[in-house]
């Protein structure tokens, strides 16, 4: 027979441990609780923020964050952050709606804040997009400037401070993970410059579905034709594509690429009425799956430096 005080003490024990389960004040602390507004900032949060933190992204991997359409789950899971992590520079235009109907009340850490902005002639891009549907062709900035690796070192260390400054027990390690990786990231910016280096600069030119690798080609030597303006929500006109066609004849582009976010049959179209390459897909706005070749933001700018480069220097060996 079993003693009875042994009895007592297994039910006592039994509902401690279920106490401990469904209670909030037995739970395991969660970490800070922090929104990105995409993929690849999602990434590089998680990268600053370590376990003290836990990351969701408003758009997720190969999501289009120009065309996203928040729902009320967003707000609901952006009314609970304490910390919100958006790029800036007009890239989210949807974001003010969505803070405004999640009540949000958190920090919001500006991952661009400092970065040196790319311009652009306002009137071009709206030409170029036929003068409608770009969300951007007004502002006369570039937000894709994480597509400078060197720029990915102010991202983290802005993250770090909004970090820090909403969860300051912790400051000295996210301080220390955004000095960890942006040695990774410094590593990786001229690892890209050496690529490139090897390849004659007359041969560093490519078609991009859209305009989001302005300040990749600004930092490592490229120049880039893309077949719309900053944002994929323009449509090129007839007139566009043919002055694409003739470009890309005149001056002997020899690739041309794709996009994960993007609908492939432009470029595609254009490959065939001008004889250029596909070179490939690019990562530009999102990261891909976790079980893609592009899981991360250093696997994506390396993977799309291996397959720009690849490309390039076999164009350049087919063409006189």
């Amino acid at each position: 027979m079993i003693p009875r005080p042994f009895l007592k003490n297994s039910r006592r024990a039994l509902l401690l441990m279920a106490l401990a389960v469904s209670s909030p004040g037995w739970a395991a602390e969660p970490g800070l609780n922090v929104v990105a507004s995409f993929s690849i900032l999602a990434d590089i949060a998680r990268e600053v923020g370590g376990p003290d933190v836990s990351v969701t992204a408003l758009v997720g991997p190969d999501g289009d964050a120009h065309m996203f359409e928040p729902t009320p789950q967003h707000a609901r899971t952006l009314q609970r952050a304490s910390v919100l992590v958006s790029n800036g520079l007009g890239f989210e235009g949807w974001m003010a709606r969505l803070k405004k109907s999640a009540g949000f009340k958190g920090l919001e850490s500006i991952a661009s804040e400092g970065v040196k902005v790319r311009t652009f002639d306002a009137s071009a891009q709206a030409h170029d997009s036929g003068g409608k549907g770009d969300r951007h062709h007004h502002a006369p900035r570039d937000p894709h400037a994480w597509q400078n690796v060197a720029n990915a070192v102010i991202y983290a260390n802005n993250i770090a401070k909004g970090f820090a400054k909403k969860d300051p027990a912790h400051a000295a390690a996210y301080r220390a993970r955004a000095a960890a990786y942006s040695e990774r990231l410094l590593a990786l910016d001229a690892q890209i410059r050496r690529t490139f280096a090897a390849l004659p600069p007359e041969r560093r030119v490519l078609v991009t579905t859209h305009d989001a690798f302005g300040y990749y080609a600004q930092a490592y030597g490229l120049r880039i034709v893309p077949a719309r303006g900053f944002s994929t929500q323009a449509e090129p006109s007839a007139s566009d594509i043919a002055r694409l066609v003739d470009q890309v004849r005149a001056q002997r582009i020899p690739a041309m690429f794709i996009e994960n976010i993007s609908d492939p049959r432009l470029v595609e179209q254009l490959a065939r009425e001008t004889g250029a390459t596909v070179g490939g897909k690019l990562y530009s706005d999102a990261l891909s799956p976790p079980d893609g070749p592009a899981a991360t933001y250093l696997l994506l700018m390396q993977g799309n430096t291996a397959t720009l480069a690849s490309a390039l220097a076999a164009a350049a060996q087919r063409t006189p």
